[in-house]
């Protein structure tokens, strides 16, 4: 653990500036080794981190994610038996039905942070890791870069993981419950995202960020008349 400093001795090339988010210090972050983090010199704070998996571990990951949320969405959660008639729901299918019977929020929200946000999220992580590897990356991946963090905030699989497990287990004396392959899908994905956020080096894919700055272009001075 190393703590950031306020009065380094580096050169100004290699030192970047960064407000703690709880205490609010403006401190200088020197350059992070794979593996290390920097912690908030008045709060211990972590200001940063860089993990310390091969740069093609997050690239995996996400691919397979990708895969494993295709399957969680196409293929059924599970099997429904009872007195001899027998049904099967997917995520999506679950979120619809809910809509007609007239949940329309649960139905919203189930929507959007087991699907929408999940999905948005893997395709974002995608998109950033291939830019990455163009020289130079493109500047539109600063702006990729702050959904991936807005749509990680929301991908709650684990919770609709969670209530699935207590449904099934009050359905279960009621019922025969058979789980699907959707429901092995998803608990891959419970795994498998926060395996991308701990691998996914999100510091160093910033400082390769190039920002343009769009000016516009100065008109000629006009000609004073004769």
């Amino acid at each position: 653990m190393h703590a950031a400093s306020e009065h380094p001795a580096l050169p100004a090339h290699d030192l970047h500036l960064i407000a703690c988010p709880e205490c609010d210090l403006l401190q200088v972050l020197p350059p992070l080794a794979p593996g290390h983090r920097l912690r908030c010199a008045r709060c211990r704070c972590v200001l940063a981190a860089r993990p310390a998996a091969h740069a093609d571990l997050p690239l995996a990951l996400s691919i397979t994610a990708l895969i494993a949320y295709i399957v969680a969405n196409l293929l059924p959660l599970m099997s429904m038996s009872v007195v001899g008639r027998s049904a099967s729901t997917t995520v999506i299918g679950g979120a619809y039905e809910m809509w007609i019977e007239g949940q329309v929020v649960t139905s919203v929200l189930v929507a959007f942070c087991a699907v929408a946000a999940p999905g948005g999220y893997i395709l974002l992580v995608l998109t950033l890791l291939l830019a990455a590897r163009r020289t130079p990356v493109p500047p539109w991946t600063g702006e990729v870069l702050r959904w991936v963090h807005h749509l990680q905030v929301w991908s709650m699989i684990e919770v609709m993981l969670l209530g699935i497990l207590v449904a099934l287990v009050k359905i279960a004396e009621l019922a025969t419950v058979t789980p699907g392959l959707g429901m092995y899908a998803i608990g891959a994905l419970v795994v498998l995202i926060p395996a991308i956020m701990g691998t996914l080096d999100l510091h160093a894919l910033w400082e390769r960020v190039q920002w343009v700055a769009d000016a516009a272009p100065v008109p000629p001075p006009a000609e004073r008349p004769a």
